[in-house]
């Protein structure tokens, strides 16, 4: 097949206790011709499809297992432009200059993707949190001070807390802590699903069960060829297939790491004050956020291999050390598990995804290396794709093209 076919998840999330979103999804029996080919019916795919429909391009998706049943539904959906690798870090990396421009688009994008959400009638559904970062071992209390100032020179409000205050405030001992503002939390699937209905609003045409297994692409135009034998004709392809990346790839800096979160039962008189996001300066690092039923959703525990079947044997013992820690960083609480899951996804050296054109591949354009900041970098990649079909390019987009 054209990409690495991978387990993607394994046990029951949070979001499979509701029925799955209803998106309209037909079988792909003949040949066809697109302007655009998307493949991954996915909350990057509804978003990408969402905005060049919206344009006017004729647009498919196809998806080898149907709308919302891939990596989607393992979203932990902590929605924030506080990207993995902390700006001071960044900037020994790319530059001080870069890394604020990577930032302040994060930044945009959670913005811009409330917007739209509200746009589309789903705004409810997109509750705004603030985010609590706590101090650890790979920024203690005077590194995560410099951390809060360098926010603040980019233009990006943060409020520093000291321990007395962090106790005072949120009753959790850490030597300091950074609190930023106007990120969201959401159901991933139920987002997705509202892309993906708003793009076929405007036209476009998804397809389920269609597995691609070979690409030919030229200048003059892409054959894209099923496993049931069908030939989709389009003049581009985006790949949006997270972590199960095309053949000939990953590049450098590129690797995927396996991942563990759970829910625990509901205790909306437990929750600690104002419910933000918390999340460490650790690594391992451990993320908290809060459902509307008052379950707290808890993640990390990553682990830098890929192997499905390793990883799905570590999915007891990384139960128990996320409720180890939980309980630990919240007395009060309760740690009864109602869900557990583990997946994988793709992250790369600096934290920051990989958006463009596929080097040897004309007109095929790929997104993927999203670490934890997977629906913030769908927008960007929403949004630079956009700039490009247009004949135009992002302003930003050298951050993120392939190296």
């Amino acid at each position: 097949m054209v990409t690495q076919k991978r387990d993607l998840r394994t046990g029951r999330t949070i979001w499979q206790e509701k029925r799955l979103p209803s998106v309209p999804a037909k079988s792909l029996k003949h040949d066809v011709e697109t302007d655009i080919l998307i493949i991954g019916a996915g909350i990057s795919g509804g978003m990408i499809a969402e905005a060049l429909a919206a344009d006017g391009h004729k647009v498919m998706i196809v998806d080898r297992r149907g709308p919302l049943k891939g990596s989607t539904a393992a979203s932990t959906a902590l929605i924030q432009y506080e990207i993995d690798t902390p700006l001071t870090k960044l900037a020994r990396s790319i530059g001080m200059a870069n890394a604020i421009r990577a930032w302040r688009r994060s930044v945009l994008a959670v913005h811009s993707l409330a917007a739209k959400a509200q746009e589309l009638g789903g705004g409810d559904e997109f509750i705004p949190r603030s985010s609590l970062y706590l101090s650890g071992d790979e920024l203690n209390a005077d590194a995560l001070i410099k951390e809060g100032q360098a926010r603040r020179l980019a233009g990006i409000e943060t409020t520093i807390l000291t321990r007395a205050q962090l106790k005072s405030r949120f009753n959790i001992k850490r030597e300091a802590a950074l609190l930023g503002y106007d990120n969201r939390a959401a159901d991933p699937r139920q987002l997705a699903a509202l892309f993906l209905n708003e793009a076929v609003r405007h036209g476009a045409d998804i397809r389920a069960k269609v597995e691609i297994v070979d690409v030919e692409a030229k200048r003059s135009g892409i054959r894209a060829m099923t496993k049931s034998g069908c030939e989709i004709r389009c003049k581009r392809l985006v790949f949006a297939t997270g972590y199960e990346v095309p053949k000939g790839m990953p590049p450098d800096g590129h690797r995927i790491v396996s991942t563990y979160a759970i829910a625990t039962v509901p205790q909306p008189r437990k929750l600690w004050p104002e419910q933000c996001f918390i999340w460490e300066a650790s690594d391992p690092y451990l993320y908290l956020r809060t459902t509307r039923k008052g379950a707290i959703i808890c993640g990390g525990e990553d682990e830098s291999f890929s192997d499905a079947e390793i990883r799905d044997q570590l999915l007891p013992a990384k139960t128990a050390t996320l409720r180890k820690k939980l309980g630990k960083l919240l007395p009060n609480i309760s740690t009864e598990v109602e869900h557990a899951w583990t997946g994988s996804f793709g992250t790369t050296d600096t934290g920051l995804p990989l958006i463009g054109e596929i080097p040897g591949m004309a007109n095929c354009w790929a997104a993927l290396g999203y670490g934890g900041n997977g629906i913030t970098y769908s927008r960007i990649a929403a949004d630079l794709i956009r700039a490009a079909f247009s004949g135009q390019e992002d302003p930003d987009a050298d951050l993120y093209r392939f190296r």
